[in-house]
This record gives C-alpha cells, structure tokens and sequence, in this order.
C-alpha cells in the first residue's frame, strides 16, 4: 500500500515537471498542444475510490493551473475526465471483472483496450478542454480540428511513454 503511494506520488512529480519543463516549451503550431500530465489520471489503480479519483484529478489540473496561469480550465478538465473515468473502465470492464492492485496500462490489459480506454479520456479532456478556453462556438470547425490533432499528439505520447516505462518480463 505505502510502496503503491510512493509510486504514485513519484508519478505525479514526472508527469508534473514533464509538463512544464519540457512539453510545454515545444511548440508544434496552434492545433497540436501535448499534454501528458493526463497520463497521471488514466494509471491510478482499478480500485482507487471515486472521490480519491475525483480529488487527484482536480489537485492535478489545479497544480497543472498554477503553472500555467489557466485560471481553473486545467482542473475543470481534469475534474471531468476523473469523472469519467468511472464509467468508461465501467464500459471497458472484462467480463470477470478487473484484477486488484493492477494499473491500466499497455502491459496489463493489452493495447486494444489501452487504445480505446486513453483515447476516450484524452478526447474527453481536450474537448472540455479546448471549449471551456475558447468559449465561443464561432470558431467551432478550428477548434474541433485542434481538439483532434491535439488528441492524437497526446495519445502518441502517452502510447509511447507505455513502451518505454512499462515492460514486463516477456519470458515467462
């Protein structure tokens, strides 16, 4: 128990200042913002409670808020997609249920399902995201197109940071 929340708060530090020493001094033009501090919410544990999940999501996005000068949209966002969160492992749940003590990752429950579980949630996020901050629908066709592309540079960082930080022992 206190090993996993050693894990996890080292977790989130990475994912923090990976955030906001690294990502968010690249720049890739105006449609696609990474945002892989996400990563943090979609690997807390299957049996994290949802209000846990809830509070780690907003402290999150707050933290992520703070750095970024957004005034609450990162929170709002986050808070969304820790909601969520339930109800789509809820959809994507097998059919005996998950194993405890397991992450959603890659490794543990395959890359179709990691697929569509990180997909959903990072589409989720950007939307509510990308919306809240322009908060028009005059520019309704630019922001879904940045709200995509956005999506899939964020999933390709999330998908590859699978790979690299997540690998069990294939000789089993």
């Amino acid at each position: 128990m206190i090993n996993n929340i050693i894990k996890i708060s080292i977790r989130f530090i990475l994912l923090v200042l990976l955030q906001v020493l690294i990502v968010q001094n690249i720049h890739l033009g105006s449609y696609i913002i990474l945002f892989p501090y996400i990563l943090f919410i979609l690997l807390l544990p299957f049996e994290t409670p949802k209000l846990g999940v809830l509070a780690l999501a907003f402290f999150t996005g707050l933290t992520i808020d703070m750095f970024y000068d957004t005034a609450g949209m990162h929170a709002a966002a986050c808070t969304l997609i820790g909601f969520s969160r339930y109800y789509i492992l809820k959809l994507l749940s097998p059919r005996e249920g998950y194993d405890p003590g397991f992450t959603p990752n890659v490794d543990s429950m395959g890359p179709v399902w990691f697929i569509t579980y990180s997909a959903l949630i990072i589409f989720i996020h950007h939307l509510f995201f990308f919306y809240l901050e322009i908060f028009r629908f005059d520019e309704f066709f630019r922001t879904l197109l940045r709200v995509i592309l956005s999506t899939i540079g964020t999933f390709c960082f999330v998908y590859i940071v699978q790979f690299l930080f997540y690998k069990t022992d294939r000789n089993k």
